[in-house]
């Protein structure tokens, strides 16, 4: 996909940009989450850096373009961790558009890059805690009920999850290119389907016994959040 074009989806009303930033620690790729306070977007939630693109970003371009999204990218980088990012090392990697029942409907770019050696520094008004994690680590304590994550979040850590160096999940990224994901979800918001999957455009949600199981009933490309450990799952 051009990355400067939109997925058909339902019409969104502004644009956003988060920052996966990485490092290698002793154990492992880690990836820098921030813990929201109580209140606002994402309240409670652990989340990577970012926010919305505003016009100061735009700089005259689309609000929606990418070159935007990366400047607002570096600049909510360095507002709620306090760290310096170079726009030209940012990596593209996902599109999400916002489904259906969403209260802010931003289409976000997701960039991944090698954090830089500095410590983070939380804005008091943006985050509670910062803390570097590894993938597998952040999934288990959200599968223990311990960490709340919201899909979009919760899909990059399982892509990450068998990474082996920062490197190595910037070149994976590049040779992928970026990934949209237009999401709807199920009636009774238990699944979040994406574009590829059989039950995105139905009329009424089939209920699947194995979600799991082979693709015999039809691509599917979903997450399944009816109980804890959650589950993805992408057939084709």
């Amino acid at each position: 996909m051009d990355r400067d074009e939109a997925p058909a989806t339902v019409p969104a009303v502004g644009s956003a940009a988060t920052v996966v930033l990485l490092r290698d620690g002793i154990g492992g790729v880690e990836v820098l989450l921030g813990l929201r306070p109580d209140r606002g977007s994402f309240a409670g939630a652990w989340v990577f850096p970012g926010g919305a693109v505003d016009a100061e970003d735009a700089a005259g371009e689309a609000i929606d373009s990418s070159a935007a999204a990366r400047r607002a990218a570096v600049r909510e980088t360095a507002e709620e961790v306090g760290l310096s990012i170079d726009p030209e090392a940012l990596v593209e990697f996902a599109v999400w558009s916002p489904p259906e029942g969403v209260p802010k409907r931003l289409r976000t770019r997701f960039y991944a890059t090698r954090a830089p050696e500095a410590d983070p520094v939380p804005s008091e008004a943006e985050l509670v805690a910062t803390e570097w994690l590894r993938p597998t680590d952040a999934l288990d304590r959200h599968a223990a009920g311990g960490m709340t994550l919201f899909p979009p979040t919760w899909v990059t850590l399982h892509g990450l999850r068998d990474a082996t160096s920062s490197d190595a999940v910037l070149r994976q990224l590049r040779e992928q290119g970026v990934l949209p994901f237009v999401g709807r979800f199920s009636g009774d918001r238990s699944r979040l389907y994406w574009q590829e999957d059989e039950e995105f455009a139905a009329e009424r949600d089939a209920v699947v016994a194995d979600e799991a199981a082979s693709d015999a009933v039809g691509p599917r490309h979903r997450l399944v959040m009816d109980r804890l450990p959650w589950t993805y799952v992408r057939s084709f």
